[in-house]
């Protein structure tokens, strides 16, 4: 398996769609955080869903998620994704994107390039280990993170 990016703006700048569950029971949100790498001599990506997300349902019960980087043209579709939950919208059809079942996973025909990822670890985020200014910033106002890795299992064009 091989990728090569600019690893530290592709979630910033790009963004990406994660996404957990099965073909006909699914739900994806928009994510600015996450990570690639190694670890315990595997690929894996780290991605971070606050406790309150729809999607946090499905990534604790689901053993598979992807991660999907699309188009910049299609950034408006990615904003929907990322500001309404899919607990009060019918998101695939709100966005008008194309969801494919992949193995384990869903992904999306406009997607650039998926990562099907199996889940590894989940471990919350404590604001008590944090510098102050960080958890201020980030988590005096909102539910915490809770911190999934994934090993890369299929990189899917």
């Amino acid at each position: 398996m091989e990728y090569n990016t600019d690893i530290f703006s592709k979630f910033d700048k790009q963004w990406a769609l994660l996404t957990a569950g099965k073909e006909n029971d699914f739900n994806m949100m928009t994510i600015s955080w996450g990570n690639m790498g190694t670890l315990w001599e595997k690929p894996v990506m780290t991605v971070y869903v606050r406790t309150s997300r729809y999607t946090h349902e499905f990534m604790d019960r689901e053993d598979y998620f992807t991660v999907s980087f699309f188009p910049e043209d299609l950034r408006d579709k990615l904003a929907l994704l990322g500001s309404r939950s899919g607990r009060d919208i019918d998101k695939i059809n709100g966005s008008g994107l194309s969801a494919v079942k992949c193995d384990n996973g869903v992904t999306f025909k406009e997607a650039e390039v998926t990562f099907l990822c199996k889940k590894l670890f989940k471990q919350r985020l404590d604001p008590d280990n944090m510098p102050k200014d960080v958890a201020d910033t980030f988590y005096s106002k909102d539910a915490p993170h809770d911190m999934y890795i994934g090993e890369v299992v299929k990189i899917i064009y």
